[in-house]
Parts: C-alpha cells; sequence; structure tokens
C-alpha cells in the first residue's frame, strides 16, 4: 500500500507529467525512467523526499526489460552556481559493475553491485537557504564500457566529487548516453539528522 500511495501522491502533486526522467534544462535529457527505491519508497521523477530517507544507497532496475551485461551508475546533485566556489554540481556516487541480479521487486529487474567505487554513495545534504527550496538529484545509468576507468583529466573532480562536467566525462570516458534516468529532490535546509562527510 505504501508502494501505491507513494506513486499515486507523486502523479498527484506533479501534475502527471513524469515522462521526463530527467530535470528540465539537465544534460544529458533522458526519457526511459530508472526504478529506484529508497527501503519501501519508490521514486518517481521529481518526487520530494526527506534527507533522511536517502541515507543508505538505493536499490535500482528497470521495468519491461532485461538487461544483460555490466552498467555504470552516476547520482549527480544540481546546485544552484555559488557565489563562494562557482561550483554547481556535486557528484553523490559513481558506482560500477551493476550487473542482474534475477531478483524481482514490484515489477522492477532489479540490478546490483558489490562495487564502492569509483565513488561511495553519500545522499543527498543541501545547504540552509532563505528562502527554502528543493534541489535536484539525479540518477543516470549508462552501459559499462569493457574498459572503463576514470579518465586521468577528471580523478581530481571524482574524488573531490565537486564541479563534475558530466557531458565531458561521458565524452573522455567512451561512455554512451545514458540508457535510463531518474531524479529526486530534497528540501535546502532540510536538517534531519544523518551523519555526511559532504554537503550538496
Amino acid at each position: 500500500m505504501l508502494f501505491s500511495a507513494v506513486v499515486s501522491s507523486a502523479l498527484l502533486f506533479g501534475g502527471g507529467a513524469v515522462a521526463q526522467s530527467t530535470p528540465p534544462g539537465f544534460v544529458p535529457a533522458v526519457n526511459k525512467t530508472l526504478d529506484v527505491y529508497y527501503g519501501s519508497t519508490y521514486i518517481t521523477p521529481g518526487l520530494l523526499v526527506r534527507k533522511s530517507v536517502t541515507a543508505k544507497a538505493p536499490t535500482i532496475g528497470v521495468t519491461g526489460e532485461t538487461l544483460t551485461g555490466k552498467y555504470l551508475l552516476a547520482m549527480i546533485g544540481k546546485l544552484k552556481p555559488s557565489s563562494r566556489t562557482g561550483r554547481t554540481t556535486v557528484l553523490h556516487a559513481l558506482l560500477q559493475d551493476y550487473t542482474p541480479s534475477g531478483q524481482v521487486q514490484n515489477g522492477t529487474n532489479v540490478l546490483t553491485t558489490k562495487a564502492t567505487g569509483p565513488s561511495s554513495y553519500f545522499g543527498p545534504a543541501p545547504p540552509a537557504e532563505t528562502p527554502k527550496h528543493p534541489h535536484n538529484y539525479i540518477f543516470l545509468l549508462h552501459e559499462q564500457p569493457s574498459n572503463f576507468a576514470v579518465p586521468a583529466a577528471h580523478r581530481q573532480v571524482v574524488q573531490s566529487r565537486l564541479g563534475i562536467d558530466w557531458s565531458k566525462f561521458m565524452k573522455d570516458a567512451g561512455l554512451s548516453d545514458p540508457l535510463y534516468a531518474n531524479y529526486l529532490q530534497v528540501q535546502s535546509g532540510d536538517n534531519t539528522k544523518r551523519e555526511i562527510k559532504f554537503e550538496a
């Protein structure tokens, strides 16, 4: 019932416009939705959730298709430009070696990985702002090249997590366009308690 309630609420408050799986203006734009679950909460594109919901890495997968091979997941926080740093993106995860698990959750063919890198997961933690507004956090699933490695020009950014240019990363790493995507929103200044190492 919780699953149904979350989906219904998202459709109601999102006006039903959930075909776009990435935020307006985000590049690369994707229209096929990656299934993302935080516990029993299913993320429809643009769903607003509390920071505490996103503390642990989500379960991901796809519906209506059985994938083969290996996949790369990126989670990118898209922020307003900062007068202090000028940076507008934060890399919340870059996880490789996702493969089909054979498990099905609410119709989702689940993908899993044992990898914790190149950049481990940490959840959203938007800073306090006046007035408050939601920040976008985008999930992108790419087919993983057999020889995938973080390009030398991007190693510092992947390590620091700050200011990644995903379109340039894709080109330099030889990634094709994302197969699936999704995004959620977390309100700025959400101070639900959770231990973090970075703010975004």
